[in-house]
């Protein structure tokens, strides 16, 4: 039996999450590198009798998405900071992208390692927010996913019937 047109509603589900969710990105200024924004894509194989469907994205993603706890400050996340604080250096590159300069009271140039320093400490007490960028448009279009693929599931039955009855 031909499948292309709930293939089709697949595909386009996809694509509808995935596009939704680079847009929800650059609302909430979360492009600094370019690396998630970029990562995200989807993986959809079809077999004669099954389809596999996987969306892809950075590791880092998931934290951005669901958020992540601090040890003062709560999220409904299962992700959460304990006893271990982020590695400092991880923050040097974001620190550069977003044109951020220490400076002191004398308004001269400061280490960047105080201020990566207290950007980690910040998030490891204050955690990171969820931004549901993925999430929400994933459940807004798998509300509707089931009745476009009984649709399609049904456009591909009717082609294979006339094909049939020919």
């Amino acid at each position: 039996m031909n499948l292309d047109n709930t293939k089709k509603a697949l595909n386009d589900f996809c694509k509808y999450v995935i596009q939704q969710s680079r847009t929800n990105l650059t609302k909430e200024k979360k492009t600094a590198s370019g690396e998630l924004y970029n990562s995200l894509g989807f993986d959809f194989n079809v077999s004669n009798n099954s389809f596999q469907l996987a969306f892809l994205m950075a590791p880092h993603g998931k934290f951005q998405d669901q958020g992540v706890s601090g040890t003062k400050k709560r999220f409904d996340t299962p992700y959460s900071y304990k006893d271990k604080m982020p590695p400092p250096s991880a923050f040097n590159q974001w620190v550069v992208r977003r044109n951020i300069a220490p400076r002191n009271e004398k308004g001269q140039f400061t280490s960047r390692k105080s201020l990566q320093f207290a950007i980690a400490k910040s998030i490891y007490e204050n955690g990171i927010k969820p931004t549901k960028f993925f999430t929400t448009p994933f459940e807004r279009a798998y509300q509707k996913l089931p009745d476009e693929i009984i649709e399609g599931f049904g456009l591909d039955f009717d082609n294979l019937l006339k094909y049939s009855l020919k």
